[in-house]
């Protein structure tokens, strides 16, 4: 599976303790809502190297005290002093999930303006999301959700036109 390291949870300041921890100040949208953590990315000699986190603790608004698999003293985590911290994929997964659960009763439009039906539900499989759709006619239609597929979206009408590959809607028949 490919990660994306793409979002900034904070940058490491200083170590804490004696037991290998490390201090975060978490980015501004992170001050008021913290995703639950397993893993993160630290951007070390411009690439991203994940670490597994055994420990997270929140002291104050701005600030985390994360510890990592595997570095247990100070000495060890002493080179991370100054590097970004980033979400992994896995982290943001919850919050994707919430965002797409807004498209349940956007009514689906193809680009010849015909309606293929309303979203009924998502179906998340492993690198692929599927639109659940209750058609005119009765049928459920499955339609993979893909950006490249999307002409546009009209959040005030609850309208996602896409442009599906000729054939799709009847292999669902």
């Amino acid at each position: 599976m490919a990660y994306k390291a793409n979002i900034l949870l904070g940058q490491i300041t200083r170590t804490h303790g004696f037991e290998g921890a490390v201090t975060v100040k978490l980015e501004k949208t992170f001050v008021k809502k913290i995703p639950e953590l397993e893993s993160v990315f630290l951007i070390i000699e411009g690439k991203p190297v994940p670490f597994l986190i055994v420990s997270v603790e929140h002291p104050g608004i701005d600030t985390l005290w994360l510890k990592f698999d595997g570095y247990e003293s100070v000495q060890k985590v002493q080179e991370f002093t100054g590097l970004k911290v980033f979400l992994t994929s896995e982290s943001q997964k919850k919050s994707h999930e919430e965002d797409l659960n807004v498209l349940i009763g956007y009514n689906v439009f193809s680009a010849d303006n015909r309606k293929l039906g309303c979203i009924t539900g998502l179906i998340e499989n492993p690198g692929q999301v599927l639109l659940n759709l209750a058609a005119e006619d009765g049928r459920e239609l499955l339609v993979p959700f893909h950006e490249n597929l999307i002409i546009r979206t009209d959040r005030k009408k609850k309208i996602l036109r896409m442009d599906l590959p000729e054939g799709l809607t009847e292999l669902n028949s």
